[in-house]
């Protein structure tokens, strides 16, 4: 076990070689979201891959608290255009998820629940302080993540939902559950991890925060845009568009 580090720059240190998809800015952002929660909060987490957000935030929690990591490592919403049919590398993920864990030295601090994030519901009691979504992409299963576990979010809680306004699927949950609501506040983003607030908003409030939410939309069009390329084996056309040479793909 170690103490929970300093800074978001320690823990970033900390993953370095991490496989993921979370940007060093997007590690900030959960990082110092983790690190504001009081003793005994519980954090959830649904879609861990090997533990790169994981270990992010474990590294940051106070004392008495804990990660519920929900992740069926099932070789199904994988990763990009890893939809299905990728059990081989599912078991390497579980495996090497636990592993990265030791290593990092949060193992304690990381309940570990190898299930689909609708199945898990009754193995988390009580509320939530901080719901990290980074699940299944499609539109229907993350629908239900952001309806079904952000109900769970505690007062003043927080919600981190990745590829948001990136995703065709999950911005289209978002869109239909939490844009026009009057008890999610939209933050802002780091790249495409958007933060929401639980709190109860005044009618100005959510105008406020829809159309910062729809403000977001021209970026999200033109990520579509680069993946519809990069997919077409037209990178250098999405290059010429100003998406990075060295980035797989947009998140």
């Amino acid at each position: 076990m170690v103490d929970a580090l300093g800074s978001s720059l320690d823990a970033r240190l900390a993953v370095d070689g991490v496989d993921g998809w979370l940007t060093d800015q997007q590690a900030d952002r959960l990082w110092n979201r983790a690190r504001e929660l009081h003793a005994g909060a519980q954090v959830v987490e649904i879609g861990s891959f090997r533990g790169r957000s994981t270990i992010i935030l474990a590294l940051a929690l106070p004392e008495q608290s804990e990660v519920v990591a929900i992740d069926p490592h099932g070789g199904n919403d994988r990763g990009p255009q890893e939809l299905r049919g990728k059990e081989v590398e599912a078991e390497a993920d579980h495996r090497v998820f636990l592993e990265n864990l030791e290593r990092a030295g949060v193992r304690d601090r990381v309940r570990y629940l190898r299930e689909f994030s609708h199945a898990a519901h009754d193995e988390v009691e009580g509320d939530i302080d901080l719901l990290y979504i980074d699940g299944a992409h499609r539109f229907g299963p993350a629908r239900d993540d952001i309806a079904k576990w952000g109900v769970r979010v505690a007062p003043g809680g927080t919600m981190l939902i990745h590829d948001s306004f990136s995703s065709v699927g999950v911005t289209l949950a978002i869109l239909t559950t939490i844009a026009g609501s009057d008890h999610w506040e939209y933050i802002g983003r780091s790249g495409s991890m958007a933060e929401y607030r639980r709190v109860q908003l005044s009618p100005r409030q959510r105008r406020h925060s829809r159309n910062a939410q729809l403000a977001q939309l021209p970026w999200w069009g033109s990520n579509v845009v680069i993946k519809v390329l990069i997919l077409a084996g037209l990178r250098p056309v999405a290059r010429a568009l100003g998406f990075p040479a060295d980035k797989p793909w947009p998140y």
